[in-house]
């Protein structure tokens, strides 16, 4: 066999066992995830409301708009196409907007602009007061403050639990590698394109679907969840 056909063949062989080997590798590994961090528990329960919306046996993205949401447009659309659209067709998923009683009228504008011919089914707007607005922001873990129109443009993975998910420890692999201190990823922003997409859509929504669904068929191991103590010793 001479040398061209000898690299012909080689590249062939490569060719051919690349994506076996990728198969199998992801055979081997599908079973094998770190479940999305336990941030907070005991997040308190939404309040009382028209619709009965609950963070109780729901996976839930918490945004607020506050008093004129429309200023918040693009953290609202970035939300509707990078994470709702995306996860609306699991069971259980919800976004709820908390939202003070008088941006009802310009919530319906924003609603209007964001809808276009998509299902907004498991879009919630829950309308209340100041009070119950800052009660249930204070209760989650945040690298931000709510302003001075109660909102922000951050937002919260509640699970069913009612338990805040996120990162304890969002360093890349060059960080830990070059011993950079622990930090973390609470609160997701809806203006950050990259976080949104693929931190929050790709990775933590997936990962947390996974979870839940492991539970149900009895394949989830608790003692794969990790423990804000692991990165504090």
């Amino acid at each position: 066999m001479d040398l061209s056909n000898k690299k012909r063949y080689t590249i062939l062989s490569i060719l051919f066992f690349l994506p076996v080997g990728f198969i199998i590798t992801m055979l081997l590994s599908k079973d094998n995830y770190n479940p999305l961090d336990i941030i907070k528990k005991d997040i308190i329960e939404l309040p009382e409301n028209a619709d009965s919306l609950q963070f109780n046996n729901h996976l839930t993205v918490l945004s607020f708009l506050g008093t004129n949401p429309k200023d918040n447009s693009i953290a609202a659309l970035n939300l509707k196409e990078l994470v709702y659209d995306r996860n609306k067709g699991f069971k259980t998923f919800q976004v709820v907007v908390m939202l003070p009683h008088e941006a009802k009228e310009e919530a319906d504008e924003l609603l209007k602009e964001i809808k276009s011919y998509e299902d907004l089914r498991f879009w919630h707007i829950l309308y209340t007061d100041e009070a119950n607005i800052r009660k249930t922001f204070e209760s989650l873990r945040s690298d931000v403050e709510l302003d001075e129109n109660l909102s922000c443009n951050s937002v919260y993975i509640i699970d069913k639990d009612l338990n805040q998910r996120g990162r304890l420890d969002d360093r890349t692999d060059k960080e830990i590698e070059d011993n950079i201190s622990p930090y973390g990823l609470y609160n997701y922003d809806c203006i950050k394109v990259a976080v949104l997409k693929n931190k929050m859509a790709a990775e933590d929504m997936r990962v947390l679907f996974k979870e839940y669904r492991d539970k149900r068929k009895g394949k989830f191991n608790e003692s794969q969840n990790r423990r804000e103590k692991d990165l504090t010793e």
